[in-house]
């Protein structure tokens, strides 16, 4: 697997990963109401601007884009790996690889974790230091802010 950065060429690639994986994952967790909230808040327009600013990365495999993350100051976000790609490590490598650029900068990670993630991060190292309700169109979106002290060879 190889990661990269991100170009304003990418913008449909990593959008449309990020939708699908919400699409296919999300209303096994979450109701529509926020299931809606989190495709619109992963908009073309939020991606677009995570790209332009340099934060957002595209891992592939054989030359196929299969996942992505983006990393802000010392936060990780938006990591999402295709549905049919989940299960071959190409999310821990992404998690690797954004605690690594965290901590060129930065002692700490963080994370606002959804539900089908939240498992993932606790294997991870990641401890729970807040958690926080969103209503969403009259459904409910429980999320927790996570943490993780990251070093230069963050595992």
């Amino acid at each position: 697997m190889k990661i990269r950065a991100a170009e304003p060429a990418d913008l449909g690639t990593v959008y449309d990963i990020v939708q699908t994986t919400i699409r296919a994952v999300y209303p096994h967790y979450y109701p529509a109401g926020a299931v809606d909230f989190f495709l619109a808040h992963h908009s073309r327009e939020h991606v677009s601007a995570d790209i332009e600013a340099g934060a957002v990365y595209l891992a592939e495999s054989d030359g196929k884009a299969v996942g992505t993350v983006t990393v802000s100051g010392d936060s990780i976000n938006r990591l999402f790996v295709l549905p049919d790609e989940q299960g071959r490590g190409f999310g821990g490598e992404l998690l690797r690889f954004a605690e690594a650029e965290v901590a060129k900068s930065y002692g700490t990670a963080r994370l606002d974790s959804s539900l089908p993630a939240k498992q993932i991060y606790l294997k991870k190292g990641y401890m729970v230091i807040d958690s926080r309700v969103i209503e969403a169109d009259g459904d409910y979106l429980c999320y927790d802010i996570m943490i993780k002290r990251v070093t230069a060879d963050a595992d």
